[in-house]
């Protein structure tokens, strides 16, 4: 990763067939013992109909994108954050905060009843 200009820091975990930006991966962070899972997608430009835009994306230490997550151009992921498998981020994830679905929210901190409702 780093060969393709991803700054990447010690005790950082690629998954297999995860993909950076392939045109601005030099836009991509990712700290200190962050994991990236299997067939995770960080894009940092977007094609819209009336422009074309960029942004940096910021994977914190300790923090987790599950596999076949994607992640949006401009997007920061926290700290200790983690990003549940098959989700698209599309805002910046909380320090400490569980997000899932398309697009990503916070996952509920309450009992097992509230979260089935």
């Amino acid at each position: 990763m780093r060969r393709l200009g991803v700054t990447v820091e010690p005790g950082v975990s690629w998954g297999l067939e995860a993909t950076p930006d392939v045109f601005w991966p030099e836009l991509i962070t990712v700290e200190k013992h962050a994991i990236v899972g299997y067939d995770a997608t960080l894009l940092c430009h977007e094609f819209l109909q009336d422009e074309y835009r960029t942004g940096e994306i910021v994977v914190g230490e300790r923090a987790m994108i599950g596999a076949g997550a994607i992640v949006l151009p401009g997007v920061e992921i926290g700290a200790d954050a983690s990003v549940a498998a098959n989700s698209l981020v599309t805002r910046d994830v909380e320090p400490g905060t569980t997000v899932a679905g398309v697009p990503a929210r916070k996952m509920g901190g309450g009992s097992r009843n509230e979260c089935e409702s």
